[in-house]
């Protein structure tokens, strides 16, 4: 898919931090553009910056958006970053019900998508890219079950590749996880968080990372991706300010 011109992108979780950098990516790559979020206002400011991006606002947690939506668009790519920002919190200050707010809306997200790809389904030489994070690898003690989410939205990315291969789709899924950056809600929170836990200050924290990843770092590194041959993407990526690196 070298050539995104005539195609359709459809990014779900668009309106801020990476979705909407990725959103953009697209846009300046010739690809037509369905960004797709709860909030309208940051919707429609991201359609002012290219004619090639149109509007859907929705939760994309409910159950029937999913199988809309890829009827109405039939998009070839589908970009799926959105989720829920985390109680930040150790463990012991958790309750159930906010330790399990990523479980109930991040990865019923990536659940409720990929079967509806499935299921559909999306046209042949279509690419799906599941957004987790880094926490799905390093753990992050204090966000509750964000990181088992995380893991399990690649776990479900990797399920949904092996059932393409098994019924001839001939759709690519992939996942990948970006590292904490203060440039989205969820990294902000996050740095806030493990810079009071580790004494430091959130400029102290944030200089220990080294050079954060960008949404635009995101686009291009995500558009890269969409446009390489197949037989040449790996299951999950790690995403950082240098770009992809493929995980083992």
């Amino acid at each position: 898919m070298s050539d995104l011109s005539g195609t359709t992108t459809m990014v779900v979780g668009a309106s801020r931090g990476l979705g909407r950098g990725i959103a953009r990516a697209f846009a300046e790559a010739g690809a037509a553009v369905v960004a797709v979020a709860r909030t309208g206002p940051a919707l429609a400011e991201l359609a002012a910056t290219s004619p090639n991006i149109r509007t859907e606002v929705a939760d994309a947690a409910e159950d029937t958006v999913a199988r809309s939506l890829l009827d109405q668009y039939q998009p070839q790519v589908l970009i799926l970053v959105a989720g829920a920002n985390p109680v930040m919190r150790p463990l012991q200050h958790q309750t159930w019900e906010t330790f399990s707010v990523n479980w109930q809306t991040d990865v019923k997200i990536a659940f409720t998508w990929l079967r509806a790809a499935l299921l559909k389904p999306l046209p042949p030489g279509s690419r799906v890219v599941v957004v987790s994070s880094g926490a799905a690898i390093n753990g992050s003690p204090a966000s509750g079950g964000y990181a088992g989410s995380k893991a399990t939205q690649r776990f479900i990315a990797g399920y949904a590749q092996e059932e393409s291969r098994r019924a001839g789709l001939d759709i690519t899924v992939t996942a990948v996880l970006p590292r904490m950056t203060p440039f989205g809600e969820v990294g902000r929170r996050g740095v806030r968080a493990y810079a009071a836990r580790s004494g430091q200050t959130e400029e102290a924290y944030l200089e220990q990372l080294g050079e954060p990843l960008t949404p635009e770092v995101a686009g291009s590194a995500l558009v890269d991706l969409v446009r390489a041959d197949r037989a040449t993407i790996a299951p999950g990526y790690l995403l950082t300010a240098a770009g992809l690196q493929k995980l083992p």
